[in-house]
């Protein structure tokens, strides 16, 4: 591995520790030759999932792509960026246990929305006017309403208290 400052080889391991709940191994390391420091992750390689999308094309799965959908759904609402890495990681594990080739990108929607029903209702909103099409404000007050009505359908699957919303 190549320092991402200077590009030399060779690094001194200074530190390592389990990361992203025992999947992965962080290392702090120091380049022999310009002594910067830098963080790398160590995970065991997994197997391709693709995302079937709505029009029949196919893409490989993207943790970033999901991180970034989120973080503009949660654009300027206070939801820490660790947060939401954790989410996209919990999805993912889930994903890479329940399919083994193919996921729909409608079930990864749905799951991002079951998330940030959970963390922020403002971005659950912002998330589903995108990802369901919202063509009208009547489309807002339907799904607002039903969030009103019935707060606990995001909640029960995820055993989340009141405060989330």
């Amino acid at each position: 591995m190549k320092c991402p400052y200077c590009g030399f080889e060779e690094q001194k391991v200074l530190d390592s520790r389990p990361a992203r709940e025992g999947e992965a191994i962080r290392r702090r390391r120091e380049c022999v030759a310009c002594s910067r420091r830098f963080t790398t992750f160590e995970e065991p390689e997994r197997p391709r999932l693709f995302v079937v999308k709505r029009d029949g094309t196919r893409e490989e799965f993207s943790r970033d792509k999901c991180l970034n959908s989120m973080l503009i759904a949660c654009r300027k609402r206070g939801v820490g960026v660790d947060i939401l890495r954790e989410t996209v990681e919990r999805i993912e594990r889930d994903l890479f246990q329940e399919y083994e080739d193919e996921v729909t990108s409608q079930c990864i929607g749905d799951r991002v929305l079951q998330q940030l029903f959970a963390i922020d209702s403002v971005a659950y909103v912002r998330f589903a006017s995108v990802y369901k099409e919202f063509e009208t404000v009547g489309d807002f007050k339907q799904v607002i309403e039903t969030m009103v009505q019935d707060p606990g359908v995001g909640r029960q699957a995820l055993g989340v208290g009141e405060s989330a919303l």
